[in-house]
């Protein structure tokens, strides 16, 4: 097979084997996931970014299609300590470059003494250190992707019908599938949005529940989901995952920031302020809520770095989270969440929101 050289932003070029041929670039993140690599390639909050895999075999139970969390893979390309045919196969067809047979060990080291760091890939017949430097000198930083939520996003409202339940506007700024399913199976309506919907459309759906999405990237960088937040609190339940709840924290007065290397995989574990429980969690994050503001109470948090993992308020109707309870593929400890979040829209008096 051809060779494929990793170049770090430290200076460091890794050699490789090529498994899915091509020049790419991005942020160098790792997850700590032993199974669902499917839902990991195809979850947008990988956009703009190089996955490695800590786990050392990746593809051993093949590719399933009704696995995946979107219809194509979002990294920018793919490391591991070995790749089955399988995997590499679909990240050929899909134009992702993908390397194996280096030493992920140390590359994961890399990553957590000295943070989340560019680097450029050229795997294939020509590939060379040169071109994956070149590659590298190329790829901007996380936060300069201004309009990342373009690359993620639905281009104009897609409805899900569920039953009886709720209408829930659903944000898209990079939304996994499994959190359409989740609500739908607890028979909500979804309206799935552009991650820059107007105020104005919200209104006219008059929503029992908006919801903001997971995603990739800097939550500065998505001003219109901010504004949604900041028109709509206190009129209609708040809902956030992940990237949402970094979202609604800073309509609210918050502050976030960048981690070093971010919690990915799904086996972190996160406490309840108020019950003392400790619940295992998927992850996929490289941003967090650093001051949650005035308007809202950190009610879990993480257990390995104390890093807000669950704000709330009643008096606003506001619910997030930071981990992803729809949590595929796994563990499930935390799908009550979108009981919670269904039970929010209970509330019979509500004001209905004006449209403009």
């Amino acid at each position: 097979m051809s060779a494929a050289y990793v170049a770090l932003e430290g200076g460091s070029v890794v050699e490789a084997r090529c498994r899915a041929p091509g020049t790419s670039h991005g942020e160098l993140v790792f997850t700590t996931a032993y199974t669902g690599y499917e839902e990991s390639l195809t979850d947008p909050s990988y956009e703009e970014q190089v996955l490695t895999f800590s786990y050392p075999l990746i593809g051993n139970y093949g590719v399933r299609d009704e696995r995946f969390e979107d219809d194509r893979v979002h990294p920018r390309a793919v490391v591991a300590r070995e790749l089955t045919d399988d995997v590499a196969e679909w990240l050929e067809s899909e134009g992702v470059p993908a390397v194996d047979h280096l030493d992920t060990r140390d590359l994961v080291g890399q990553i957590r003494e000295g943070g989340a760091m560019k680097c450029g890939i050229s795997a294939g017949p020509d590939a060379s250190p040169e071109k994956a430097k070149e590659a590298l000198a190329d790829c901007p930083g996380m936060s300069d992707h201004t309009d990342i939520g373009a690359q993620v996003s639905v281009s104009r409202r897609k409805t899900y019908d569920g039953g009886d339940g709720p209408d829930v506007a659903l944000v898209d700024c990079g939304a996994k599938g499994s959190i359409v399913e989740s609500l739908l199976e607890r028979d909500a309506t979804v309206h799935v949005l552009p991650y820059d919907v107007t105020p104005g459309e919200v209104a006219e759906l008059d929503p029992d529940v908006l919801f903001v999405s997971n995603g990739p990237g800097d939550p500065a960088n998505f001003e219109a989901a901010q504004s949604l937040v900041e028109e709509f609190v206190g009129e209609v339940p708040l809902a956030g995952i992940c990237l949402g709840q970094q979202i609604v924290a800073r309509a609210l007065g918050g502050t976030t920031e960048k981690m070093a290397f971010g919690h990915r995989g799904v086996n972190q574990p996160v406490r309840d302020l108020r019950s003392d429980k400790v619940v295992m969690t998927t992850q996929n994050h490289g941003y967090t809520v650093d001051e949650p503001g005035p308007k809202l109470d950190v009610t879990q948090v993480n257990v390995n770095d104390d890093t807000a993992e669950g704000l709330e308020s009643d008096d606003l109707q506001v619910l997030t989270r930071q981990y992803h309870p729809e949590a595929n593929p796994g563990p499930h400890d935390t799908l009550g969440f979108f009981d919670d979040v269904v039970a929010m829209a209970g509330d019979e008096c509500r004001t209905p929101v004006a449209a403009d």
